[in-house]
C-alpha cells in the first residue's frame, strides 16, 4: 500500500476535501491520510509515498522532518530543499534571466542591524546607499515588501522618499525590496500543479479577501490567456515548483509577474470559492496518485527545477524549454 500524506496546521476545507478525494478513487494500493509525525530518527524512512505540505514555512520542526523524509525517497510537495533557498528577490531575478516580465525591483538593506552584527560587520556597504538612483529607477508610488515570506505582511505602499524612510524604519530586521507600481487593467492568480496544470483566474487584490476571485471582469483575449499560461510553466518549472501560484497584473496588454512565490497557496473553499477548490481537489489528487505511483524507495523522488538542473550541467538558463517537455492542460 503507497501511502500519500497531507501536512497542514490550521487550514480546514482542502486537506480533509483532498483526502476524501483521493480515498473516493477506490484504488487498490493508494491511500490518503492525514501525515502523523511522532518519533523522527535521522536516516529513518517513513510511512508515506508522498507527502503534500501545507505548514513547514511556519513550523521548522516539520521542515526538518519533511528533508529527513526525502532523504528515503518520499515525494515531497513542494521541495523543502529548495522551498528553504527561495525567495522573492531572487524569483524577480530568475524571471529577468528566463525573459518573463516583472516589474522594476532592487532590494534594501534592513533597517536595523541582525543581531549579532556591528557597524563593522557593514563594512563592504555603501553608507549611504544611492536612494537618489534608486527613486529615479523605480519611481513613485511604489510598493515596499520584504524580500521573503508572504501573506500580505509588512507590505507598504509609498509615494514620496519621506514615506518611504518612514516605513523603512518600521521594518525592523526585515529585508525588504523596493518594486515599482503596475497600474493595471486586468489581474489573474494562477495556479500551476504538478508543473502541466494550469488554472487561470480573475482577481481582484484590492477587494476583501473573500471577494478577490471574480469572474467576466477582465474578458481576456486568447492570445493574452496563452502568454499568461506560458509565463506560468516557463516560472514553475524554473522554479521547480509542482504546487504554487502565480499572480500577474496586466499592463498595457503585457503580463508582469507580481508574486510567484506560494508553494503553499490558499486553497480554501470559503476564499477561492467552489469550482476553484474543487479544481485544485481534484488536480491535487491526481499529480499525488501519479507520484505515488511512481513511487521508488531510497532514490530521489523530488522535483528539480532548471534552475538547479542546468546549473549542475552548466548550461544557461534561459536555453530552459517554457514547458519542460510535458504536455499541459489550463483552464479558465
Amino acid at each position: 500500500m503507497k501511502k500519500i500524506g497531507i501536512l497542514f496546521g490550521m487550514e480546514n476545507t482542502f486537506p480533509w476535501a483532498f483526502i476524501d478525494k483521493v480515498n473516493s478513487l477506490g484504488l487498490a494500493d493508494v491511500k490518503a491520510e492525514a501525515v502523523n509525525v511522532d518519533v523522527v530518527s535521522q536516516g529513518e524512512p517513513t510511512d508515506y509515498a508522498v507527502i503534500i505540505d501545507r505548514i513547514s514555512q511556519d513550523v521548522p520542526f516539520y521542515r526538518a522532518y519533511l528533508k529527513n523524509a526525502a532523504i528515503s525517497g518520499t515525494a515531497v510537495i513542494n521541495n523543502p530543499f529548495w522551498w528553504s533557498s527561495d525567495e522573492k528577490f531572487f524569483n524577480n531575478a530568475l524571471a529577468v534571466k528566463i525573459g518573463v516580465p516583472v516589474p522594476k525591483t532592487v532590494i534594501l538593506p534592513s533597517s536595523e542591524r541582525p543581531t549579532d552584527t556591528t557597524e563593522t560587520s557593514f563594512r563592504n556597504l555603501a553608507f549611504p546607499i544611492s536612494w537618489g538612483k534608486i527613486f529615479e529607477h523605480i519611481g513613485f508610488p511604489a510598493y515596499m515588501k520584504p524580500h521573503a515570506g508572504g501573506g500580505w505582511k509588512s507590505v507598504y505602499k509609498v509615494s514620496s522618499p519621506e514615506e518611504l524612510f518612514k516605513a523603512h524604519a518600521e521594518t525592523g530586521q526585515l529585508v525588504m525590496m523596493l518594486q515599482e507600481e503596475i497600474v493595471f487593467d486586468a489581474y489573474y492568480r494562477c495556479y500551476c500543479i504538478g508543473g502541466k496544470h494550469v488554472r487561470i483566474m480573475e482577481y481582484e487584490p484590492r477587494n476583501p479577501h473573500h471577494l478577490r476571485y471574480v469572474h467576466g471582469k477582465f474578458n481576456a483575449d486568447r492570445q493574452l490567456l496563452l502568454t499568461i499560461e506560458k509565463y506560468v510553466l516557463a516560472l514553475n518549472h524554473a522554479l521547480g515548483y509542482d504546487f504554487n501560484t502565480v499572480e500577474f497584473a496586466v499592463r498595457g496588454g503585457v503580463p508582469y509577474a507580481i508574486d510567484f512565490c506560494n508553494p503553499a497557496p490558499d486553497a480554501d473553499v470559503n476564499s477561492v470559492g467552489q469550482e476553484n477548490f474543487d479544481w485544485v481537489v481534484n488536480t491535487a489528487a491526481q499529480v499525488a496518485v501519479e507520484k505515488a505511483n511512481s513511487f521508488r524507495p531510497n532514490v530521489d523522488n523530488l522535483t528539480w527545477g532548471t534552475f538547479i538542473s542546468r546549473s549542475v550541467a552548466r548550461l544557461p538558463l534561459a536555453d530552459a524549454p517554457a514547458t519542460n517537455g510535458k504536455k499541459t492542460k489550463k483552464t479558465v
